[in-house]
């Protein structure tokens, strides 16, 4: 039976709601957040140190400890927490409250049911994160495998609203795109001043939920994937990508990183890292930000 389909207008309000139904039941914790700007080859990188990322760090310590089995089978989705539920976007997927956020109303986009968080992008998703990106102002992205910054193995996209800094660019490395370069004769390019492998494109999501917006963004995830030399492998039948990467999408442009490495000296980079937005969860490691330089730290998870 088909899953009932988000309605234009109710995504916001309904995380406005369910935030505060979380908070107010202890699904979610008040985020206890210090903010520096961090200037880095020309990007104003954001790094916030965030209480939540303890507790993250404490519950996958914990889990650690459970026999491989019961490890194995752990799926905080396959069942959701029902207070952290915001609303069916689709027959594909549903969003639901990130419990470990680092940004106030960060959302899990998540299939319905279990796809490995390696598996590629489809046009499901696409639909689903467009849906979302309709509406409200947001930055869309993909942690593709653990390596990339994922935690869980379920597959999941997430947004968070933009913009990511008090002042400044709404997404920092904005503060670097008009340096952007074709890469070759077609739509792909590249950005002066990011040294490690990427790729990114300009693009029209705008609005997201207007007929072929989806099948345009797979299009563009697809020449990123080929321009940064990520294949595809089968395992167990999905077709999954054949290196780990991060995705960010905005409604004006798309960049995918192919990643080396989790973390850094014990800090971890997700997506976000490369829209020019760190965390760290105490003063040691905001202190090793600020002695290795942000663009040092990607460049270190990044694949050369």
């Amino acid at each position: 039976m088909e899953q009932p389909r988000l309605a234009p207008g109710t995504l916001w309000p309904a995380i406005l709601r369910q935030t505060e139904h979380a908070l107010r039941c202890g699904a979610l914790q008040r985020i206890d957040t210090v903010q520096v700007e961090i200037e880095s080859g020309g990007i104003p990188f954001v790094v916030r140190q965030v209480s939540s990322l303890t507790r993250k760090e404490q519950q996958r310590l914990q889990a650690r400890k459970l026999q491989p089995q019961a490890r194995a089978t752990a799926n905080p989705f396959l069942p959701y927490e029902p207070d952290l539920f915001v609303a069916d976007i689709s027959d594909t997927h549903l969003a639901l409250l990130n419990k470990f956020n680092v940004i106030d109303y960060h959302l899990l986009i998540v299939t319905r049911r279990f796809e490995r968080q390696e598996a590629l992008l489809d046009l499901a998703d696409f639909a689903s994160l467009l849906a979302c990106m309709a509406e409200f102002d947001g930055i869309g992205f993909y942690n593709a495998g653990a390596e990339a910054g994922a935690s869980q193995p379920h597959k999941h996209l997430q947004i968070v609203p933009l913009p990511l800094a008090d002042a400044g660019p709404s997404v920092p490395i904005e503060a670097l795109l008009s340096t952007a370069v074709a890469h070759g004769d077609g739509p792909v390019g590249r950005i002066r001043g990011l040294p490690f492998r990427h790729a990114f494109m300009r693009v029209a999501l705008d609005p997201p939920a207007s007929a072929g917006a989806a099948k345009s963004a797979l299009d563009s995830y697809h020449a990123l994937l080929e321009a940064t030399g990520v294949g595809a492998i089968e395992i167990d039948g999905e077709r999954c990508q054949s290196m780990p990467y991060n995705l960010l999408v905005t409604r004006q442009w798309m960049l995918l990183v192919p990643r080396s490495a989790e973390r850094v000296e014990g800090v971890s980079v997700n997506a976000l890292g490369f829209a020019g937005s760190l965390f760290v969860r105490d003063a040691a490691q905001m202190d090793l930000i600020e002695r290795l330089g942000p663009i040092s730290v990607l460049q270190r998870v990044a694949l050369r």
